[in-house]
């Protein structure tokens, strides 16, 4: 850790070479449990708890009750707690092929000394153009700078890194809804491929009797392979391809190469090699893992709505509802999809009859997948036209139209499955309409946790007071963001609430845990047990009544009161009306989400 001095140093040289911040670098000391909402994280800087924050949702925190927030620094503090390590032999092979000209399959770019300078673009050169060349100089520099950066510490013997939330990042949209990130300064775990497959538990744990077993599991679901099938199958065939499992291990270069193509290369890499050095241990059972094995939800989002609005059939497609095996949201869509593609083609639409045979899962799986947390129209239309323009055998002349109608069909069908989400979502969108546009407000809520948000989406101007001779801040909400982004933001608090129990009670289990998103990670001795308080904490959550409580809140804050009549009264009944008119709610059993295995899985 270096000196407060040298700190002060490197924050104002503010060095262009260092690509990084050289005050958060990997620190051999565990970081300071927060305690308040200014105190925590380090022991020689001043961390914020939010960094980056306005003054608007700074205020709001600070004028928080610290028993408020408790709960999430217990979560932030349990989270950032764990250890970590470098996986030497994963690294090692990564800078292999680094040396060696890079690899476009594996991610890894050849040096920036090695790329040829582009050809001389004009400015009104195709905006795509321009993307793919930027693309690939940052994947260049970001690789380098990683890679230099885990060979600098890869010989201290454990990482800690501190959590913290920040607004201007990816994390940004879970933040402001409540989603942690556990970041590694130097090195982010939440990563890309690349990043997640280079770290492991600074503490290991003994395999146990199913450790190995579910090391087998982890490693079939990294490839991407048996997606729809049950966990007994996908470790069948774990031992039916062990003799590439190993090979992949022993010789990742030089031997036939399985991991290269799976979904995520290095992390089954670092899992082939795990696998590998446990089953070769004179006892399989004691052998000390440090690997964390992941279990990913069913597209989180999907799964909080049909939890919402008790939504049996959406229940049943996102493994809320215990199944034999598991169901895959994206593949149900793509099935919907081709049959009413099928159904146009042979009423004689051209578009479809070219889209034949294109409809795959990794086409509309992005756009599935954002929908929920807010994807516009546009949005979804660039999505799919990238995964378009990456299929080879797909017509690159009927992109255009394609996009368009895939679009189409795809929402189509995801509300045709998920009836409750689209009801919430549309109560959520007036509700923002009604508090920006008629009652000039910010969005604002509270967790289940107790955590404020504010969606501080807004112009601001300053005008001179008259009366008081000083300049006061005029707060203007951006109406259509505040909409756009209310429903996505409410359900990553609820992801995030979800997370924060599920790390706190596995905190009190001794379980080790580490989250990326909708990811829980723990060592592979602990799964079962973690799955089960994962399940736990989902039904304990939304058994609260978390729509009535908001609806409440919204009347609280911006609810009329009635005095007079005539037809402004009857307007302000109205807005009130939408306020406290909270989405009916289905058949679904809420507690048979402790039997589903796929829930997260």
């Amino acid at each position: 850790m270096p000196h407060p001095v040298l700190c002060m140093l490197f924050r104002t040289a503010k060095l262009k070479q260092v690509t990084f911040s050289p005050i958060e670098l990997p620190s051999v000391i565990p970081p300071v449990p927060w305690t308040s909402h200014k105190h925590g994280a380090d022991i020689f800087s001043t961390v914020e708890l939010i960094r980056h924050a306005d003054d608007v949702r700074r205020d709001t925190l600070l004028s928080t009750p610290l028993q408020k927030v408790l709960p999430t620094l217990d979560a932030l503090n349990t989270v950032g707690a764990c250890p970590w390590i470098i996986n030497k032999k994963v690294l090692d092979v990564m800078v292999e092929v680094f040396k060696t000209g890079g690899s476009e399959q594996l991610d890894v770019p050849c040096s920036i000394h090695d790329i040829p300078l582009p050809p001389k673009i004009h400015s009104w050169c195709p905006a795509a153009v321009w993307h793919r060349l930027l693309l690939e100089g940052s994947i260049a520099v970001d690789f380098s700078s990683n890679v230099s950066k885990c060979r600098n510490v890869k010989q201290q013997k454990e990482k800690n890194s501190p959590v913290e939330k920040s607004l201007r990042s990816d994390v940004w949209t879970l933040l402001t809804s409540m989603s942690l990130k556990s970041t590694f300064p130097a090195v982010e775990v939440p990563g890309s491929d690349l990043s997640r497959g280079i770290m492991v538990f600074g503490q290991g744990k003994p395999l146990g009797a199913s450790g190995l077993d579910w090391l087998k599991i982890h490693c079939i679901n990294l490839t991407g392979l048996k997606k729809r099938s049950p966990n007994s199958e996908r470790l069948a065939y774990a031992n039916e391809v062990m003799d590439d499992i190993l090979d992949s291990a022993e010789r990742p270069l030089s031997g036939r190469g399985w991991w290269k193509d799976a979904d995520e290369p290095w992390q089954t890499l670092a899992t082939c090699m795990e696998i590998a050095a446990a089953s070769q241990s004179p006892d399989p059972s004691a052998f000390v893992s440090h690997l964390p094995v992941h279990q990913d939800g069913s597209c989180n989002g999907l799964q909080h709505y049909a939890a919402l609005g008790r939504d049996v059939e959406g229940a049943k497609s996102i493994n809320l509802h215990p199944m034999d095996t598991p169901r895959d949201v994206y593949s149900d869509v793509v099935e919907l999809v081709e049959s009413v593609r099928a159904d146009d083609a042979m009423k004689g639409n051209e578009i479809a009859k070219v889209l034949e045979g294109h409809i795959q899962r990794k086409v509309i799986k992005q756009t599935i997948m954002t929908t929920v947390y807010g994807v516009t129209i546009y949005g979804a239309r660039k999505q799919i036209q990238g995964q378009l323009e990456d299929l080879e055998t797909f017509p690159q002349e009927h992109v255009s139209a394609a996009k368009n109608y895939l679009t189409a069909k795809t929402l189509s069908s995801l509300e045709q499955m998920f009836t409750s989400a689209r009801q919430i979502q549309d109560w959520f969108v007036l509700m923002a309409m009604l508090v920006t546009r008629v009652r000039g407000n910010l969005v604002s809520w509270r967790t289940p946790l107790g955590w404020p948000v504010v969606q501080y989406y807004a112009s601001h101007n300053h005008t001179f007071s008259k009366l008081s001779g000083e300049k006061a801040l005029l707060v203007k909400p951006k109406s259509r963001k505040q909409m756009n982004a209310f429903p996505p933001n409410f359900i990553h608090s609820l992801d995030a609430s979800h997370m924060m129990l599920t790390a706190v009670h596995c905190q009190r289990k001794g379980i080790t845990f580490a989250s990326v998103h909708d990811c829980f990670w723990t060592h592979p001795c602990h799964i079962p047990v973690m799955n089960k308080i994962c399940r736990e904490q989902f039904v304990s959550l939304h058994n609260y009544p978390i729509l009535e409580e908001l609806s409440e809140l919204m009347s609280e804050q911006h609810g009329f009161h009635i005095n007079e009549t005539g037809e402004v009264a009857e307007l302000k009944k109205v807005f009130n009306y939408v306020l406290t008119r909270v989405p009916e709610r289905g058949e679904f059993e809420l507690e048979n989400v402790l039997d589903s295995t796929y829930f997260f899985s």
